[in-house]
Order: structure tokens, then C-alpha cells, then sequence
């Protein structure tokens, strides 16, 4: 049976399309999940997608925490579902408290919509194990929101759990400051719970799926989590 993935659907979300197309590509049966649903214990994933939840009023993410969906969400990560954030899904998974860190304005203040390099810091986890330890990525990043910040006890702590997966670097995988686009404490671009089953990622993998895109590398996240539901 193919691995089952919901896509919810805040109001303001414009990458659903996107990632239900990716996720359906690489072999998972895809459903969307709207805001309002209040059980998602049928799905084995859950991808929280990019865009504008409820505008972004307040702050990215503050007001889509407290969606009817997200009571159901917060279960199935305590029963052990996978679920990834991306972007705007990033920032909502911070606002919740699935995640540690907060997000701020990048640091020159401009929205950046581009490639970036990445490098996999952590290739086991549920999002990265078809990755190689080390290995360089392509992704896009689209956001105005992401320059992500956290105290130095908590990043102590994320790096001896190895929760950092993903940070940006240059093209031969160096990470510098000059790499980094929106000032990220230590370049991170992608961070996992300490229980490694909530992924929160800045870049879109979902529109790096297809040559015709300019990268196939995203594909590797989505492969990454069919292998682990499917263990």
C-alpha cells in the first residue's frame, strides 16, 4: 500500500499544489487536509506547505497554530507521524512549539526568492536517509522570514542531538557567512525534533523535483520519508 500523505490547507497557503504534485510524484497516495479537519490519524505524513497563513497577521505562523487541524497534528507527532514544515510550514511548527527557535526577518530586510546550496548535516533522519552524510543539495528559497534564531543553550543542544539537518554553504559545501542569505544563527536551514519525526526546512524542496526546475534534489527528501513510513 503506498504511503499516505496529507497536505493541510491554511487559508493563505499557495504551495499545496506544489507538494501534493511532488509527494504524488514519487509514489505516496496524496490528500489535502483543510485547516479545519480535526483528525489526521489516517495518514502516515503530513506536509505543512508554504505560503501566507492567515496573512501572516501577527507573525508567521502565530495565528495558524491555533487551526482545529493543528490539535489533530499535535497528536499524531506524539503518536509518532512524520510531519514536515516548509517555509511558511516552518515557521508554523515554531509558532507550536514542535520545534525549537523562532524565525526573524532576514537580515537585510529584502524578501529573496532563489537557489541556495545546502549541505546534509544529518543524513539520518526520517527526511534524509536516501541522502549521503555530507552530501550537497540545490533547493529554492522563497521568503521574507527566515533568519532563524535560538538561544545558545538550545543550539548546544541541537547539536549534540543532531537536530541540525541542513544548513546553507557554498558551492563546494563550505559553510560561511557569505552563503548564508537571511542571517541564520550557524547557517541552519533545516532543523528536526528531538524525537526526529518533525522536520522544519526554509528551502522548497517541492519545487526542486523536475529537471525542467532547475533541480532534482528536493525528490530526495520526499523518497526519504515513503522509506521511513514504510519501515
Amino acid at each position: 500500500m503506498p504511503a499516505r500523505f496529507g497536505v493541510v490547507v491554511f487559508p493563505g497557503s499557495n504551495c499545496e499544489q506544489d507538494c501534493h504534485y511532488a509527494a504524488r510524484l514519487v509514489g505516496a497516495q496524496v490528500a489535502y487536509v483543510w485547516h479545519q479537519d480535526t483528525d489526521v490519524a489516517k495518514y502516515d505524513a503530513i506536509i505543512l506547505p508554504g505560503g501566507f497563513s492567515y496573512g501572516d497577521y501577527l507573525r508567521t505562523g502565530a495565528v495558524a497554530k491555533f487551526s482545529p487541524v493543528m490539535d489533530a497534528i499535535l497528536d499524531f507527532v506524539d503518536k509518532g507521524g512524520l510531519v514536515i514544515g516548509i517555509c511558511n510550514g516552518f515557521q508554523i511548527l515554531l509558532e507550536a512549539g514542535l520545534l525549537p527557535g523562532a524565525m526573524l526577518r532576514n537580515r537585510d530586510l529584502k524578501f529573496i526568492c532563489r537557489y541556495t546550496d545546502l549541505v546534509v548535516e544529518n543524513n539520518q533522519t526520517n527526511f534524509t536517509n536516501k541522502a549521503l552524510s555530507g552530501e550537497l543539495i540545490r533547493l529554492p528559497i522563497a521568503h521574507n522570514e527566515g533568519n532563524y534564531y535560538a538561544d545558545e543553550e538550545t543550539l548546544g543542544e541541537m547539536a549534540a542531538n543532531g537536530q541540525v539537518v541542513l544548513r546553507y554553504c557554498d558551492t563546494n559545501g563550505i559553510v560561511t557567512d557569505a552563503a548564508n542569505p537571511n542571517g541564520s544563527l550557524q547557517n541552519i536551514a533545516g532543523i528536526v525534533n528531538k524525537q526526529g519525526n518533525v522536520f522544519g526546512l526554509m528551502p522548497h524542496p517541492e519545487r526542486a523535483i523536475e529537471t525542467v526546475l532547475g533541480s532534482l534534489d528536493g525528490q530526495m527528501i520526499f523518497k526519504s520519508m515513503i522509506s521511513a513510513v514504510s519501515k
